[in-house]
């Protein structure tokens, strides 16, 4: 979908072709002067559309959310295949193992995120402090429209920042109240603010927008953002309203019979899909993104894919499709292999629209993740280049796209921000915190029924275990389970004196028959420390700040 971009720099003399939806300008706004700016609703349009980037900067696809980058690679269901540094290589290992123990530069490096995160706040508090100045002359209806889209970006940051640092500082669009020295504010004060920026949004947003402005934030992406801040705050009254007010909306979840049929809930609202609630589309010109290069099979480009790879542990994670419950796996759980054929073909959709795997057909080809295979395996940290061999046994398929071919350029298929499988489950698990398990168990079962899997009613412990199953398998590699895991506080004894597995695979030709070897991925035991459920504060903060101090269990 091609949209022009226009540079505030140069919004005199051209427009140039250069983004992802014909209202996202992905410029600065400060290159002209304030009074051209707010002089035309136009200029304020493309001022707004800067906030936009924000959606992926902190998202999947760009999976910036930490600088570790896909933060499955910090849990049992994705390993990445390099120890050498850096985002979305070996930062993941690195941190995963904590080797000693993280200090409080590197934890806040890493997961912080603060001075971005900040800065962004800063650039959405001015367009509102310059709204109320300058933009009076707007009618009613659109001056609404513009604060409530741009507090939607602030709700958002500032649930960024709470999820990491629950007390957090606290700024508004009262730019004459910032000073260099201020204390941080309560976790309660933090929450109600991104309570009342999303509630507002939600409430004067519209439910669609017309055609030329597809893909603005509408209601309903205010109201499902608020329910998955409010899971995070554990408002379960507030996560669970709106949730419903959702349900409210015109969306579906999409068929998901088949891994084809599933495929289709990672497509945009503009190809038929009615699942999608917030998206973020991509040009190859730019903006663009890295997700197939990083992660496509080795035999796709050696050079560029295989960074990181599902796990044994996760794969067992599927269930039978039709008849629900799991293989028994214990026969590839032997060091010395069997010659079994794995029992892929057994499992539902969601597996086999998200994990490659020996014998899967893939452009035209069968994967082949085995040694000296087209696309490869290697022993994890064993010296060797990775080359885009699988350390696992297995490559991601999930949001990949199948038609990308031309390496040389980077990937256009849309981030698909908020979608409704999300929003039930988060339903779902406010329902459970309130006591409501039939309204939790129908969620459960709408999200179980749409790719054919039985269930039944559950309570207490056995439904809320049924809760996080499902968002595991559903939201796999969207950038939850790393952070459902710390809300939970379930990390630090999951992920604690651990590894991960995959299956070393190789190829007798004289026999024509594979062995399956149970390896260990890690070779050293994983750590979480229980002061990782508070992030840090940076350096910077703490030198420019003399109103806050480290986090004790920091110092």
């Amino acid at each position: 979908m091609k949209k022009y971009i226009i540079s505030l720099a140069s919004i005199v003399a051209a427009c140039t072709l250069t983004g992802c939806n014909d209202w996202l300008d992905m410029d600065p706004t400060d290159r002209v002067s304030e009074k051209i700016v707010w002089s035309d609703e136009t200029y304020i349009t493309q001022y707004v559309n800067g906030f936009y980037p924000y959606l992926t900067r902190y998202g999947s696809f760009e999976t910036s959310d930490s600088q570790v980058g896909l933060t499955d690679g910090l849990t049992e269901t994705l390993k990445f295949g390099s120890s050498v540094e850096g985002t979305n290589v070996g930062f993941a290992n690195i941190i995963a193992y904590a080797r000693g123990g993280l200090s409080a530069p590197t934890a806040a490096f890493h997961f912080g995120a603060w001075d971005s995160l900040y800065e962004r706040i800063r650039r959405v508090n001015e367009f509102l402090y310059n709204l109320k100045k300058y933009g009076t002359w707007l009618p009613a209806e659109r001056y609404s429209r513009f604060e409530a889209e741009v507090r939607f970006f602030r709700g958002y940051l500032y649930w960024q920042v709470l999820k990491r640092t629950p007390e957090a500082i606290i700024y508004d669009e009262d730019l004459l109240a910032i000073r260099p020295n201020k204390p941080l504010s309560t976790e309660q004060e933090g929450w109600d603010m991104v309570e009342r920026d999303l509630t507002f949004a939600a409430k004067t947003l519209p439910a669609k927008w017309s055609a030329a402005e597809t893909g603005r934030v509408t209601s309903g992406a205010a109201y499902a953002m608020l329910s998955r801040a409010m899971l995070y705050a554990k408002r379960w009254d507030a996560a669970k309203t709106a949730a419903e007010e959702v349900f409210k909306l015109d969306y579906k979840l999409m068929p998901g019979e088949t891994a084809a049929d599933y495929a289709k809930a990672f497509t945009s609202a503009s190809a038929g899909n009615t699942e999608a609630i917030l998206e973020y589309n991509y040009l190859v010109g730019g903006p663009n993104h890295a997700w197939d290069q990083w992660f496509m099979p080795g035999g796709d480009n050696a050079t560029m894919g295989g960074r990181a790879t599902p796990t044994q542990e996760m794969v067992e994670s599927y269930e039978r499709a039709n008849t629900g419950g799991r293989p028994d796996w214990s026969e590839w759980h032997k060091p010395e292999g069997t010659t079994l054929t794995p029992p892929y073909e057994q499992l539902e959709p969601r597996f086999h629209a998200s994990v490659l795997y020996n014998g899967s057909t893939w452009k035209n080809r069968t994967v082949q993740p085995y040694v000296g295979g087209a696309d490869g395996w290697a022993e994890y940290n064993d010296g060797t280049p990775l080359d885009g061999r699988t350390t696992t046994g297995y490559y991601l398929r999930k949001m990949l796209n199948e038609n990308y071919t031309n390496y040389s350029q980077r990937c256009v298929q849309p981030w698909i921000a908020i979608r409704l499988a999300e929003v039930y489950l988060n339903h779902a698990e406010a329902c459970f915190m309130l006591g409501e398990a039939d309204l939790a168990n129908d969620d459960v079962r709408a999200i179980r029924s749409r790719v054919g899997l039985p269930y039944g009613n559950k309570s207490g412990e056995e439904l809320m275990a049924a809760i996080r199953q499902e968002r595991k398998i559903e939201l796999y590699c969207e950038g939850h389970h790393y952070w459902d895991m710390r809300r939970w506080r379930l990390a630090h004894t999951a992920y604690t004196n651990m590894r991960v597995h995959g299956l070393k695979i190789t190829f007798d030709e004289t026999t024509g028959k594979f062995t399956y070897a149970y390896v260990d991925c890690d070779h050293e035991d994983r750590h979480f420390e229980e002061k990782l459920y508070r992030i840090p504060l940076p350096e910077t903060e703490l030198s420019n700040n003399s109103s806050v101090r480290q986090f004790p269990e920091w110092l």
